[in-house]
């Protein structure tokens, strides 16, 4: 990844979603009240996290964060950098404070660490299998509530890209929208009408007849949604190159790369963050 990818990434909106999920998930925990009734506010500790497993790390700038909602007292110095790939027994993180406040720290800081890195490593699969061709990996919508920007950071990561990251950025015409308007032609022209100036339009094609018709309206980009890889070829002959074009729908790690070798610019994969599997992580306390 880029130096300082974390702050440019998170930075206006994107930050305040941030701040307000950490804030959401350490007020769902409550006081500690199992670490305060052990340990006297002068007890102080060392934490550290180990990986448990190989994977591609994201998340670790999150963690200082988490701790600094407390009352500052808690120093932490990161041994990676997100987008490094760890081993087993990787100490990717240390920590020194209070030892209530670690504890009480602690399933928050891994729940990020686990889940982010898990997207990551994912992303990074589906990655290598584009090796070798032009296309792109896209993530989509799919995000759990309240963790869109973090789990979009992930998918980067991981070597991916980022699709929209909300309903601002981007015009996406879908089935409903097609319908209602009655026809490809005529939602283009009332997005077009409706803003100004109109964001890119993006139109999802369910057929090489719809794919036709969203060409003449010169659209940003087309998506090509759920068809059989000869549908795919022949569509994609049909789409001039100032357009881009998206495979979406049902792609897996066994199916990406043939798909690839079709020529699309972009393919879409929901599961790199619905179905990540989390990363393994842990963390040992011990006195000062």
């Amino acid at each position: 990844m880029e130096p300082n990818q974390f702050e440019t990434f998170f930075q206006d909106e994107a930050r305040m979603f941030l701040l307000a999920s950490i804030r959401i998930a350490l007020s769902e925990d409550g006081p500690d009240l199992t670490s305060t009734g052990i340990f006297a506010p002068e007890d102080t500790a060392q934490a550290q996290i180990v990986a448990k497993q190989s994977t591609i790390v994201a998340g670790l700038p999150i963690l200082p964060l988490v701790l600094e909602f407390g009352d500052g007292t808690c120093r932490i110095h990161l041994n990676v950098d997100d987008g490094d790939r760890v081993s087993p027994g990787t100490l990717v993180a240390v920590m020194q404070g209070p030892a209530a406040k670690l504890l009480k720290a602690e399933r928050v800081m891994l729940n990020f660490l686990c889940h982010l890195s898990g997207i990551a490593e994912l992303t990074s699969r589906y990655v290598e299998s584009l090796r070798g061709t032009k296309t792109k990996l896209l993530d989509t919508r799919k995000t759990l509530p309240g963790l869109r920007y973090p789990e979009k950071y992930a998918v980067l990561c991981g070597g991916g890209h980022n699709h929209r990251k909300n309903l601002v950025e981007m015009c996406m015409l879908k089935d409903n929208h097609i319908d209602r308007a009655g026809g490809i032609t005529q939602a283009v022209a009332q997005l077009r009408s409706a803003h100004s100036p109109c964001p890119p339009v993006e139109v999802e094609c369910r057929t090489r007849t719809e794919v036709e018709e969203a060409v003449t309206c010169d659209v940003q980009r087309i998506m090509l949604d759920n068809m059989h890889t000869e549908e795919i070829r022949e569509c994609l002959d049909l789409i001039p190159d100032k357009i881009e074009t998206e495979v979406s729908g049902g792609v897996n790690l066994d199916t990406i790369h043939d798909l690839a070798q079709l020529g699309p610019d972009f393919i879409s994969v929901g599961r790199l963050t619905h179905s990540a599997p989390a990363s393994d992580f842990s963390m040992r306390i011990e006195p000062l």
